[in-house]
């Protein structure tokens, strides 16, 4: 029975019959508790007996390597109790009076023990595989199966050195005395019970019931310090029965996980809870490990209540580190609750009006924080295409009326510096708000619509990929002709999906139709293109989050500002190479010059008249992209004028560089507030504003994972009909009307 661990549970008893023999072995563990011998034989009472005359029942499982357990109960049948420890071995505990032993069998048959032997706690009983045990008939077990149904062990009490109490040890005050109380309880995996904790003393007792272990420790006279006075008995438990830990509590696993979370703060409540598991051998709940970390992450970035407090400073600090920036904060007017919040940053301002193209994209994100809220933003593009936000607004919600209010204040903030700068054009996705904030606060820009949402929502009515593709085509093509071909491949697929297209004005989103400049942009894919850290900032605290956005745009001027200094060419990168590709081009046209302004250009795809006085081409490619088309760049080449000098001067190094000319500065931390507002007494009252919470919380449960588009906001719901009783509301499988 080689690798058989022998297990004795509550109430069991062991009985052998005569002329069988019980033989000490490997591999096999007997854990035996303190101030009880084990003795076999045949004439002795309150002994486990070997003879006819005892016939005890052995119940035992068949799970290998099972620790023989012997506990304190003796009765007069040899019946023996027991009790448990983790992984299937039992932790003896002796007296200290006890010397070493050793378990042997003797010749008559007496299990006995000896002194000459060190007797630990993984001393193992054996049955040798050469000899067999006598087993009750009526169990019907198997020699090599034998079982004990028992519950299983968990966790087990170990000694571990780091974690060991002693006799005069001091601690700084109480709570350095049950820090480490608690520490050495999850470590040795024992509970504790406290018994009394005041500022002089403090006392506590193993939680397991008829443990005699027991702490005391007191303050010593006229110093701060605590001392351990004594300790009385060793532990007598087998260690905690469950997964949990009673001190394992949220602060405790905050200070587990605490230098984790400075290196990594993306660590999932999920990864903290496999390396407790692995390090501490306990298993807690994922609301502790949530709550755990939160608790960190608000001592290392502040809570989400303070950052709505803070935030009046912080928008002082803006103004003050930033100057002519803009940062603005609204309470509601009832409890001064969070309401709204506009930022934007005077670098942003003076490069978007003297250097990026006459473009913007209206877009928004919804917030993963404690508060919720929606992030609102309106964003620029620079000469080489790339994104350049000019302000954020955040809102306790997003609606008609906050969208107006953001619109209202970007438009008091370009007014302000719009003497020489062209008409607007402003992309944005089709909700209402948007369009009626656009309308009532520019009025005199060209608005189109967001291609990127208009698909979604085609898509989602029609589900067809070809016709999605065609849409996309309609909207790119040039000119009209091309335009209503498109149109026209989608009426002969579905006559309901070319209706659904042409009841929006094709001059809010088709390029043939579009009056403004767009610069080849379909797409207000703002959130999109900023995902890689946008999505991050999104669940911070208000303050954090737009700390993020500040740093991450401080960064952006610096490296576009070092790297624009490398350029050698006249045109940006992205310009520099659509004006070679197109001089490629031209040289296989042929150009028909009518006065100094007109030409007649001639290729293989038709002819097209270029006016260079007005900068137009028939094909419209010089209008919308502000570049230069093949058959324009053919026109100059062959008045013999330099390409350069007729693209916009938004495309031109100069013009780029202009746009990140001015710096973002950095805040000072939140802790040199206070001080650096002394002696300024404006500042000083507004920061006396206390802003409130919003109202709205985060809702329990799993997020959604897809979002619900603007568009489809309170939009009606497709009824439904059944084709069974002619009734709306339900379909045939779902149908309960009788026949």
């Amino acid at each position: 029975m080689a690798n058989h661990d022998l297990m004795l549970g509550q109430s069991h008893n062991l009985a052998l019959r005569q002329n069988q023999r019980l033989v000490l072995g490997h591999d096999h563990n007997l854990g035996l508790t303190q101030n009880h011998d084990l003795e076999l034989g045949q004439t002795h009472d309150h002994h486990l007996g070997l003879g006819q005359a005892h016939d005890h029942d052995l119940g035992l499982c068949h799970s290998h390597d099972h620790g023989l357990d012997l506990g304190q109960r003796h009765d007069q049948e040899g019946d023996v109790g027991h009790s448990y420890g983790h992984d299937n071995e039992f932790g003896i505990d002796q007296k200290p009076d006890h010397g070493d032993n050793e378990l042997a069998l003797s010749e008559n048959n007496e299990l006995t023990v000896s002194e000459n032997q060190e007797f630990d706690d993984s001393l193992a009983l054996a049955v040798d595989d050469s000899h067999d045990m006598g087993i009750d008939p009526a169990r019907d077990l198997q020699h090599s199966q034998m079982v004990v149904s028992l519950p299983p062990v968990l966790q087990v009490r170990n000694s571990n050195p780091s974690y060991e109490l002693a006799v005069g040890q001091e601690f700084p005050d109480v709570k350095s005395c049950r820090r480490a109380l608690r520490d050495t309880a999850i470590a040795l995996h024992f509970e504790i019970q406290t018994i009394k904790s005041d500022k002089t003393r403090f006392t506590a007792k193993c939680a397991s019931e008829g443990c005699p272990w027991r702490i005391h420790a007191a303050k010593l006279p006229g110093v701060p310090t605590f001392t351990i006075r004594t300790i009385h008995e060793t532990h007598t438990c087998g260690g905690i029965a469950h997964l949990g830990h009673q001190q394992a509590s949220v602060q405790w696993v905050a200070n587990t996980v605490e230098q984790r979370l400075r290196e990594n703060p993306n660590c999932k409540p999920k990864e903290i809870l496999e390396e407790i598991h692995r390090v501490h051998g306990i298993t807690l709940s994922y609301k502790q490990a949530w709550r755990g970390k939160e608790r960190i992450m608000a001592a290392m970035r502040g809570s989400f209540e303070e950052g709505y407090r803070l935030l009046p400073q912080y928008c002082e600090q803006i103004k003050r580190t930033n100057p002519g920036s803009i940062a603005l904060v609204y309470g509601n007017t009832t409890d001064n609750s969070f309401q709204r919040l506009f930022i934007s940053f005077q670098a942003s301002i003076y490069g978007f009006l003297n250097a990026c193209r006459p473009l913007l994209g209206l877009d928004r994100t919804f917030l993963k924080s404690k508060y919720l809220g929606t992030l609102l933003l309106a964003t620029g593009f620079d000469g080489d295409g790339a994104l350049f936000p000019l302000a954020f607004g955040v809102v306790d919600e997003e609606n008609d009326e906050n969208w107006m209010w953001f619109l209202s204040e970007l438009h008091n903030l370009l007014e302000i510096n719009t003497e020489n700068m062209p008409r607007l054009t402003i992309l944005s996705d089709r909700q209402k708000g948007v369009v009626d904030g656009v309308e009532a606060n520019f009025p005199t820009a060209f608005h189109g619509f967001c291609m990127r949402h208009l698909s979604e929502s085609f898509r989602k009515e029609f589900n067809n990929t070809m016709l999605v593709n065609l849409l996309w085509e309609a909207a790119h093509a040039l000119t009209v002709i091309e335009f209503e071909s498109k149109i026209l491949e989608i009426e002969e697929i579905s006559q309901d999906a070319a209706y659904w297209i042409r009841r929006i004005p094709p001059r809010l989103w088709a390029t043939a139709y579009f009056e403004g400049m767009r610069f080849g942009h379909l797409t207000a894919n703002i959130v999109e293109s900023l995902n890689s850290w946008i999505l991050e900032a999104s669940g911070l605290p208000i303050i954090q989050m737009m700390e993020c956005i500040r740093r991450q745009l401080m960064i952006w001027f610096n490296e576009r500002r070092e790297t624009s200094m490398q350029w050698g060419s006249i045109l940006v990168p992205s310009a520099e190479n659509r004006v070679a590709e197109a001089i490629e081009y031209a040289r296989t046209y042929q150009v028909l010059r009518a006065n100094e302004a007109e030409f007649e250009v001639i290729s293989r795809e038709g002819t097209n008249i270029v006016d260079i006085r007005n900068r137009c081409c028939l094909c419209r490619g010089w209008q919308l992209y502000g570049l230069p088309c093949a058959h324009a760049v053919a026109a100059l080449l062959s008045c013999r004028q330099t390409v350069h000098r007729f693209t916009e001067s938004c495309f031109t190094v100069a013009t780029y560089r202009k746009a990140y000319s001015q710096t973002i500065h950095p805040i000072p931390d939140k802790s040199l507030w206070k001080e650096l507002f002394e002696g300024d007494p404006d500042a000083n009252k507004a920061v006396q504003v206390i802003i409130h919470p919003p109202k709205s919380l985060k809702p329990p449960g799993r997020p959604r994972k897809k979002r619900v588009r603007a568009e489809d906001r309170g939009r009606e719901k497709r009824v439904v009909h059944c084709s069974r009783c002619n009734q709306t509301g339900h379909f045939r499988t779902t149908c309960a009307a009788p026949i």
